[in-house]
C-alpha cells in the first residue's frame, strides 16, 4: 500500500529520534511511499527506506502520526553489503 499526504504529515515522535530520522521520514511520507500494513495490529504500518525500517502508528481520528520505532533491517543490509563486495 503506498501512503501520500497531500499537505507536511504531523509526525510525533515517541522515542526522541534524531531530528534527520523524523525529517526523513516526512520526506518520505510526503513524496507517497509505499508501507507495509501490521497484521496483527490495526492502524500501524512498517515504512522501509534503504536499510533502515520505521514503524508507524496513523490515527484514524486525528491523521497525526506517530513514530513509535526505528532499526535497521538485516536482510538489506546482508543484500546491500553482498551487492556492494
Amino acid at each position: 500500500m503506498v501512503m501520500h499526504f497531500e499537505q507536511e504529515p504531523n509526525i510525533r515522535d515517541l522515542r526522541n529520534h534524531p531530528e534527520e530520522t523524523v525529517e526523513t521520514l516526512r520526506r518520505l511520507l510526503a513524496s507517497g511511499a509505499r508501507v507495509e500494513a501490521d497484521p496483527k495490529r490495526p492502524n500501524f504500518y512498517e515504512l522501509q527506506h534503504g536499510a533502515e525500517v520505521f514503524y508507524i502508528y496513523l490515527s484514524p481520528a486525528t491523521g497525526q502520526i506517530l513514530l513509535l520505532a526505528t532499526w535497521t533491517s538485516e536482510t538489506s543490509a546482508t543484500v546491500q553489503n553482498h551487492l556492494a563486495a
